[in-house]
């Protein structure tokens, strides 16, 4: 009779925010441990006295009993037990200190998955209780075109979060394709069947864009000759993408807090408060952090929509990218097949795409226009394409040579020796190489792309 195999371990998930106990439970539940939840320090002790658990992952700020008074009554209750914190910015200094006290680690927000990966694993893969190896590939959606290692690392993470109902900010340049990750998230979650309702927030003048969003009663305001339904009611049971979320106005920025607080507001000129469930998913290609220490927008805010933030990386990031790209786009604005001379596959890989994929769709469409159908030649192309400056090389380390060869190199083991001394802590590496949170975030990506360890399990 063979043994009975260990069974993978349980973690419990503290969080007063329903987004992100469901995005965490998603993720861990993805890498084969069990998990279970708590919206509160009290139900996660009351939980801990009835069942055993291997470990513990609390968010240091909620309602009634904070995350670190329920760390330190864990600590004199179990001892053992292996504890978590996931903390904003100004929670730092309370993080740090409870791990004087014994917390394994601490996360701050937005969550890095690869780093909350790396501290489980390094809680609790030396007691045994490692789980079975999760695949890491997904199938792309037909119409996704996707060949760099970035972006396959972007739509793995977005496997990861569809399936919960927690809010998710995409950042990156204007034209990366925000809107169709937001479309994938959509695709690939529980609410597929339900609405996906969209709203560009820098499209709609500040004075209606209340009404858009919340929707009025008649005779609300002049003009109001009916009843309106705003984009929340319309997104109950699905999911509700705004876009461009840092052009939203500091009234209504207010409003969507509370609205993402408890799942509640009012229509313009009611006086009762209408429920809606929408999913919300934001998009920015400003930094939001900036815009925060600007005062132009709210922190609070910045905290709740960013449960999870996808970074897609520019075009002239990834390469790989461009002729699949290309050729798709071609092929759906040519009536017969087409391809590109060597002079132009040259100048798409050259050129730095500053507008990104809807640059490069818009420059197809005028290609198939003017080759009608056929050849692609240099004449097909903008101007701009076919001249670009010195600065428009394809990256990488021959445009630069072997000095650019060698400070890729320098900079690669500078961010790995600081990753160990900080136990591996993208907060504290960051701010050791004083660079953003961000900025590491996307250098890692690109280590890992290349086949660099960056974490301890690898």
């Amino acid at each position: 009779m063979s043994p009975e195999l260990p069974k993978p371990a349980r973690i419990l998930v503290v969080d007063d925010d329903h987004g992100q106990r469901s995005l965490l439970e998603t993720f861990l539940r993805a890498k084969g441990y069990r998990t279970q939840s708590a919206a509160s320090g009290e139900a996660a002790l009351q939980l801990l006295a009835e069942e055993p658990f291997s470990m513990m992952i609390s968010d240091v700020r909620m309602p009634g009993m904070s995350g670190i008074e329920t760390f330190r009554r864990v600590r004199q209750r179990h001892q053992s037990l292996p504890v978590l914190l996931v903390t904003a910015f100004a929670d730092i200094r309370s993080a740090v200190t409870a791990m004087r006290d014994g917390a394994v680690n601490y996360l701050a927000k937005p969550i890095d998955l690869d780093e909350l990966m790396a501290s489980v694993r390094l809680a609790l893969e030396p007691a045994g209780t490692a789980p079975a190896a999760a695949a890491d590939e997904v199938a792309l959606p037909p119409g996704v075109i996707i060949h760099s290692p970035l972006m396959r690392a972007v739509f793995r993470d977005a496997a990861v979060i569809a399936p919960s109902d927690s809010r998710v900010l995409i950042t990156g340049e204007s034209g990366v394709g925000k809107e169709a990750v937001a479309d994938v998230i959509h695709a690939w979650s529980q609410r597929r069947t339900g609405p996906l309702v969209k709203v560009n927030c820098a499209a709609i003048p500040e004075n209606l864009l209340e009404s858009e969003l919340f929707g009025h009663e008649k005779g609300a305001f002049t003009g109001a000759l009916q009843q309106r339904i705003g984009r929340f009611e319309e997104a109950i049971g699905g999911t509700l993408f705004l876009d461009e979320i840092a052009e939203l106005p500091p009234p209504l920025q207010a409003k969507l807090l509370r609205v993402i607080n408890d799942g509640t507001f009012r229509r313009i000129g009611s006086g009762r408060d209408q429920r809606t469930d929408a999913r919300v998913l934001a998009a920015t290609n400003r930094d939001l952090e900036a815009e925060i220490a600007a005062g132009r927008f709210r922190e609070d805010l910045f905290y709740r929509l960013n449960v999870m933030e996808l970074h897609l990386p520019p075009l002239r990031e990834r390469p790989e990218d461009i002729l699949p790209l290309a050729t798709h786009f071609i092929g759906q604005f040519s009536r017969q097949k087409s391809r590109f001379s060597a002079s132009v596959t040259n100048a798409l890989l050259t050129y730095r795409w500053p507008g990104n994929v809807r640059e490069l769709r818009n420059a197809m469409e005028r290609a198939a226009l003017l080759s009608r159908g056929e050849i692609v030649l240099p004449e097909h192309l903008p101007a701009r394409i076919l001249t670009p400056d010195t600065a428009g090389a394809k990256p990488g380390p021959a445009a630069g040579g072997a000095d650019a060869q060698r400070l890729e190199e320098i900079e690669r083991e500078a961010i790995l020796r600081a990753l160990r001394k900080n136990s591996y802590n993208r907060t504290e590496t960051a701010r050791e190489l004083a660079i953003s949170r961000r900025a590491l975030t996307y250098k890692l990506q690109r280590l890992r792309a290349e086949g660099v360890p960056i974490d301890p399990g690898e």
